[in-house]
């Protein structure tokens, strides 16, 4: 099968655009400057230019039958007006000018669109929440909201959809285990603010394979939360990564250093949500890595 990917040249992208390829499929990456990004890629990939502020023209997609959108401006950065913008229209507004392509195109027959358990809204809650919970009412709850009916206008096209609402993704390469790691390995690590947030968490390799089961199973359409099935507290979280690397998990970042550090944007660490894979293990799913100490185990041998 050949897909389209939007967001390849991200810490996400990279690897699934690997395991695309591993396992027989062709790929087609839709990036900012082709020239630098396939010279980075595996031989063979294939790319046209995409900007999430510019309508795509369909000839881009250059036949693909399936397209993954992972595009997206960072979550870890300082939050202001002018960030908050940007994270919202590089998700809503790229996500609209894709599925204008895609619809036009005439080739696709199914689309995965990358959303976050940010869906659910952010707090302190220990409640369990699944693809039927109700969608939260705070900033990230909003984007993925918008992210997702943009997604599904691709269903009017008759396209088969799937909203891959994906939870904290872990490697040591990029995202937030890379950012903790250095602090951890001193023995400066610990749990932030209370340290009773949840953290729905997820080993990038069972990130990789649970898009691409839902690349090959056209048939499962709506919300797939991408979250290990035994999300943990935050101070779990931090006891845990300080035992896998030998490392002591005593110090406590205060919630206002945090909100002086960066902002609003501090609410991702401060507060969490408890989310299970409900539909996609009922899907036949299996996480290679369903325990957190495992995983961490297996990232950082």
């Amino acid at each position: 099968m050949k897909v389209a990917i939007t967001g390849a040249n991200g810490f996400l992208g990279t690897a699934l655009v690997q395991g695309l390829l591993e396992h027989g499929h062709t790929v087609h990456v839709l990036v900012r400057n082709v020239e630098q990004s396939l010279a980075r890629l595996p031989p063979g990939v294939t790319g046209a230019p995409f900007h999430a502020e510019a309508p795509l023209p369909p000839e881009a997609l250059a036949g693909a039958e399936a397209v993954v959108y992972l595009a997206g401006a960072s979550l870890l950065q300082r939050w202001n007006e002018e960030s908050k913008q940007r994270i919202r229209n590089s998700r809503t507004q790229g996500t609209h000018h894709l599925v204008e392509a895609l619809r036009a195109a005439g080739t696709v027959k199914r689309f995965v669109c990358g959303s976050a358990v940010g869906h659910y809204g952010t707090g302190l809650s220990s409640a369990t929440l699944t693809e039927d919970s109700p969608p939260g009412d705070d900033f990230l709850a909003q984007v993925c909201v918008e992210w997702e009916a943009q997604a599904l206008r691709a269903r009017e096209a008759g396209i088969s959809t799937a909203l891959a609402r994906i939870g904290m993704v872990l490697h040591p390469e990029g995202g937030a285990l890379h950012a903790l790691l250095p602090q951890f390995r001193l023995g400066a690590g610990g749990r932030v603010g209370s340290g009773k947030q949840y953290v729905s968490w997820v080993h990038r390799a069972d990130q990789v394979a649970a898009l691409r089961f839902l690349l090959e199973h056209p048939e499962l359409e709506g919300p797939y939360n991408i979250a290990a099935p035994e999300p943990v507290t935050n101070a779990e979280f931090a006891h845990t990564l300080a035992h896998v690397l030998g490392r002591p998990s005593v110090m406590t970042i205060p919630a206002f250093v945090l909100k002086a550090a960066v902002g609003e944007g501090a609410v991702l660490m401060l507060h969490g949500q408890r989310v299970l894979p409900q539909r996609l293990t009922e899907a036949g799913f299996s996480f290679r890595h369903p325990r957190l100490e495992g995983a961490l185990k297996d990232l950082l041998a």
